[in-house]
């Protein structure tokens, strides 16, 4: 009896085993499959999907995307202009008396560029191709073509080449508002003309003004990265983990000229406006406040019931302004414009050179430690709001750019009027001997108090000058008098 209970208990033991076997045969090589459950389940946790493929861990950042998408829209620029020197050392001591040889030589620059459309556009640094007399432009495919230069902006280091080719592949713009400093960046460029480099990086910060842009109405607003860079690197792209632009290299800061930890790059921001207007209207539109800013002070933050050390200090207001119409004042702060908190000047520098003269803006400032709003209309630097065309920018006559005197400017000069030279370019004004620096006071017996004025008053010709009068760079007055 007991033989049987055993036997019975074997077998039904083997039936279990094969069953099991089968089950197992069946399901193993299966994969999981998804349980999605009711969404009526309220209170059940939920189940996830799991894949078989490998998922990147939290933490791990995959670069390859961006990479190949960026090389190829990223070129290389070369540049080349002729330099005229002394012929011999001696005539570099002595100058032209010793001897009135000079020799020319060929000098070949280098740099990157971003290609932002399929039909040849393309961004570089204005310091890549300023005073080039040929530009070169070679995509990762090893084609060559010849750049045409379509316009610069000296103040913000940015020039927009054309090259005549089409379907290009090119970079769509991002957006560097919503950059954070420990985002991950890629740096893609043309070091020491290794082509194709792509280096990573994070935004180490935001808003860093180096002053390397020697202009009244330089706009400086870095983003900083700890991305490598090189000279060569000048115009490359900075892109996101996507592959989206949301920058323009542009700098490096190192005691040797090579990369030595931190580099910075053009907030997209600033470059989509100046390219947009370069593209439209053949110059850059420059919208002005009309002040000068200074960084708050613990002291001046305290005296204004300010929460925190931040802003712009408003240290002089410029007469006939937009700040000046909108009844702003020297020691107001500002800490807003529209809905955008104003950490510091160079903030507030990125925001105006996002706008066009014309535009209007609200800006939120302290007085006599209470908040308080004003609508601005911004102005170009003539003080109005007319549109600029290639050729005849308000601010830019026979060569020369300007700026009006500020208030403080005429106090210290002890002047009623006049209008400041910021740079000097080929042209009229040059070839006279002016220097940036030199206030210009009278033209052809007209006061002048702008760059508008000026081109009123010479009739936009260089031919109508018959006098002008100035104070020079090193304090002295001068009269000049032409075809008497």
């Amino acid at each position: 009896m007991k033989g049987k209970y055993l036997l019975g208990g074997l077998f039904m033991a083997l039936l279990g085993a094969a069953i099991a076997l089968f089950a197992y045969t069946k399901i193993i090589d299966k994969p999981a499959e998804a349980v999605v459950r009711d969404s009526s389940m309220i209170g059940t946790p939920q189940a996830k999907a799991v894949l078989t493929s490998f998922e990147m861990q939290e933490g791990q950042v995959d670069f390859t995307y961006a990479a190949e998408k960026t090389v190829h829209a990223v070129v290389h620029v070369t540049t080349k202009m002729t330099v005229t020197q002394p012929s011999n050392p001696f005539e570099f001591f002595f100058g032209d008396n010793y001897s009135n040889r000079q020799r020319e030589r060929e000098v070949a620059g280098y740099g990157s560029g971003v290609i932002i459309s399929p039909d040849g556009y393309i961004i570089t640094n204005n310091h890549v191709i300023e005073d080039a007399e040929n530009i070169e432009v070679k995509l990762n495919d090893n084609r060559s073509f010849k750049a045409e230069l379509v316009g610069r902006d000296p103040s913000t280091d940015i020039a927009l080449l054309k090259i005549k080719a089409d379907n290009l592949i090119w970079l769509k713009y991002g957006d560097s508002d919503n950059l954070k400093i420990g985002d991950w960046v890629l740096a893609v460029g043309n070091p020491f003309n290794l082509t194709s480099t792509v280096t990573a990086g994070i935004v180490s910060a935001k808003g860093r003004n180096l002053p390397l842009i020697n202009s009244e109405y330089s706009i400086e607003s870095y983003i900083q990265t700890d991305a490598a860079l090189n000279p060569g690197n000048s115009g490359g792209a900075l892109v996101d983990t996507k592959g989206s632009l949301v920058g323009i290299t542009s700098a490096l800061v190192s005691p040797n000229g090579s990369y030595a930890g931190y580099s910075f790059a053009i907030p997209v921001s600033i470059v989509r406006k100046v390219v947009e207007d370069i593209r439209q209207f053949g110059t850059v539109q420059r919208a002005l406040m009309g002040i000068k800013m200074t960084e708050v002070t613990p002291e001046e933050a305290e005296k204004q019931n300010l929460t925190e050390v931040k802003g712009a200090l408003i240290s002089d207001v410029t007469e006939g302004g937009a700040a000046s119409a909108a009844n702003l004042k020297e020691k107001d702060i500002i800490t807003k414009i529209d809905e955008v908190l104003i950490g510091s000047p160079t903030d507030l520098q990125e925001q105006i050179g996002k706008h066009r003269p014309g535009d209007k803006i609200t800006v939120t400032y302290f007085r006599g430690g209470k908040a308080n709003t004003a609508q601005l209309t911004l102005k170009n630097i003539a003080g109005n709001t007319n549109v600029v065309t290639k050729g005849m920018g308000v601010d830019e006559i026979f060569g020369a750019r300007f700026e009006t005197l500020s208030s403080s400017d005429k106090r210290s000069l002890n002047l009623d009027n006049g209008v400041k030279i910021i740079e000097v370019n080929d042209g009229w004004f040059k070839d006279q001997g002016l220097k940036k620096g030199t206030v210009i006071l009278n033209i052809n017996g007209k006061k002048v108090n702008s760059a508008e004025e000026i081109r009123n008053a010479t009739n936009s010709s260089e031919k109508s000058v018959k006098s002008i009068e100035g104070i020079a760079t090193d304090g002295r007055y001068f009269n000049f008098k032409f075809g008497y």
